[in-house]
């Protein structure tokens, strides 16, 4: 890595406890790994992840709830030299942004898309996502999800492999096993390198603020209930890449 690009660590800005520092952590190291900081755009939403804005030495910019898709779709349109990655949570990305996310997709743009899956909308008080669990409690399901009112859980990353053509590389990681995580990060940055098209990854992730769990009860949750209810692993891998992530 240039030493121009080289920068101390920072500490976050995230409760204690939450997942996107480690999300944001595997997606820094990747970076440097395939030295790309001169040529990389990070855009975030509004949330929990517009606390990234400048965790990161490279190009960013900061969007409207839900736009981050079509903002670093622009940028790569405009200079597709460039490495464009959108990071969101599931509000921002299987609600208000869900029409963006799935037009992308569906049009296979060479960017790549990060959604931190936390189950609730965090930032604004912990009330019910697309993403919230059956019988999960929150602040606007004090007596948990009713799937029957409200349908079951969004399966992010299975709607983008579904409308998404050849090319499109599609994921579902978790901050409890980072070893895989960066895999997944690394080949959905190359995939976008290599000019193959969409690539799109699912973290699962902790909100402990919200979820009002301790340490224990936190891990439990990311670690066993949520793959649950969400399969981690490879979803679409392009016939030109390796899979096995």
């Amino acid at each position: 890595m240039p030493k121009s690009w080289r920068r101390k660590s920072k500490p976050h800005k995230f409760c204690p406890g939450c997942g996107h520092g480690i999300a944001l952590r595997a997606l820094g190291q990747t970076i440097d790994e395939l030295g790309i900081q001169d040529r990389a755009v990070f855009g975030c939403d509004i949330g929990c992840s517009l606390l990234a804005w400048d965790f990161f030495n490279v190009d960013s910019v900061q969007t409207h709830h839900g736009r981050t898709t079509p903002v670093i779709t622009g940028v790569k349109r405009a200079n597709p030299n460039l490495i464009c990655i959108a990071y969101m949570g599931d509000g921002g990305g299987y609600a208000i942004g869900s029409q963006h996310l799935v037009n992308a997709a569906a049009r296979n743009e060479p960017i790549t898309v990060i959604l931190v899956n936390n189950t609730l909308y965090a930032m604004t008080g912990g009330q019910m996502a697309p993403t919230t669990l059956p019988g999960q409690i929150v602040e606007t399901a004090p007596y948990g999800r009713d799937v029957a009112v409200t349908g079951p859980p969004m399966q992010g990353p299975e709607m983008v492999a579904a409308v998404t053509p050849e090319g499109a590389y599609v994921a579902r990681g978790t901050i409890a096993k980072l070893t895989q995580l960066r895999k997944m990060m690394t080949r959905a940055l190359q995939n976008q390198m290599a000019g193959r098209g969409f690539s799109f990854i699912e973290v699962l992730s902790t909100c402990p603020t919200n979820w009002r769990t301790n340490a224990r009860e936190t891990l439990t949750f990311v670690e066993k209930t949520m793959p649950e209810h969400f399969k981690i692993g490879e979803i679409k891998v392009p016939s030109e890449a390796p899979a096995g992530a």
